[in-house]
């Protein structure tokens, strides 16, 4: 991943959303020798591919683990492990369910920015417009910086996509733009000893304000007892506004029965206002070759990180395939 933030240069593809349909984007359009520049507003790739530090623990915070039902994702996750960058952690939560759950041997974010790995990503770059000027892209972010591009990659969640662009591309599917994201709020702990959870370490099932609890050293990720816990949709919206005060006591509260004997040590609240689409569009990804754009991400493939990895896969096909017929 380059982090200079060099001047900008005109380039093949623009791609805003450096999570992991962007950046397997990127990839497949680098090798086939496209140029590309990727954007993202945070400080590290990954999108929910995200890990944290506290102090000596390694805590992932967004997916959990991946599973692969697809030959082209199996074989990056056979790529991953090869290289040792990526493991089975289970095979299932309650019994072998055929599906085994990979993590980053490091985290899950070490894996996206493998993906990153020799490409042009400007994280900390929040893109202000997007121009069609009947034959490119012009692409300016908030530092008053612009790149032209002949191609427009969108994997941002979509209400934020739409926000680029809705003024050009009146084509965009209103039930795709409309579709709404389920918010999270997560509790990030450390703790003094060993949780309560045991075996695969995490409580799978959901329930009405709980989606899952992971204990971080138990999956193999943290050198020391750390976990994380994933709200509810129903229970992260009914807090969501709410004081932040308010907010940990009702966090700690939940997270209680799963500590043990063990205390917290440090705690810090990350909320997830996209997290989750609420519904899947039909198609990996939507395209437009009059105005050389396509939107990707996991509201098309669907809310695995494997779904949002095929997205960024078409999105690449299809730029590939409109850069040919201009040769």
């Amino acid at each position: 991943m380059l982090t200079n933030f060099a001047d900008m240069s005109d380039v093949d593809c623009v791609i805003v959303g450096a999570g992991i349909s962007g950046l397997i984007a990127a990839r497949r359009l680098a090798d086939t020798g496209l140029s590309t520049i990727v954007f993202d507003k945070g400080r590290s790739v990954g999108g929910r591919l995200a890990t944290r530090r506290i102090g000596k623990a390694r805590l992932d915070h967004g997916a959990q683990f991946i599973t692969a039902r697809s030959e082209v994702f199996s074989a990056q996750l056979a790529d991953w492990r090869q290289r040792g960058l990526a493991t089975i952690w289970c095979h299932g939560f309650e019994s072998d369910d055929g599906h085994p759950r990979w993590i980053g041997v490091n985290g899950m974010n070490s894996l996206a920015k493998d993906l990153a790995e020799g490409l042009d990503v400007r994280v900390d770059h929040r893109v202000f417009s997007t121009t069609w000027e009947g034959s490119e892209w012009l692409v300016t972010c908030d530092d008053a910086r612009s790149v032209t591009a002949s191609t427009l990659i969108l994997t941002a969640p979509v209400p934020q996509s739409f926000s680029f662009v809705f003024e050009m591309v009146e084509t965009l599917p209103r039930e795709l733009w409309t579709a709404d994201h389920d918010r999270t709020i997560a509790l990030l702990a450390t703790l003094d000893g060993p949780s309560a959870l045991t075996g695969a370490g995490a409580r799978h099932e959901p329930s009405d304000d709980i989606a899952f609890v992971v204990d971080h050293a138990v999956k193999g990720i943290s050198p020391i007892p750390a976990m994380t816990m994933n709200t509810s949709p129903q229970w992260s919206e009914r807090f969501w506004d709410a004081p932040a005060d308010e907010v940990e006591v009702a966090l700690s509260e939940l997270i209680a029965p799963f500590l043990g004997s063990a205390q917290i040590v440090e705690q810090q609240v990350k909320k997830w206002r996209f997290a989750t689409p609420r519904a899947t569009w039909s198609t990996p990804c939507w395209s437009d070759s009059d105005f050389q754009i396509v939107v990707a991400g996991d509201a098309f493939g669907g809310p695995r990180v494997e779904g949002a990895f095929l997205s960024g896969v078409a999105a690449s096909e299809t730029i590939t395939e409109w850069c040919k017929r201009r040769q």
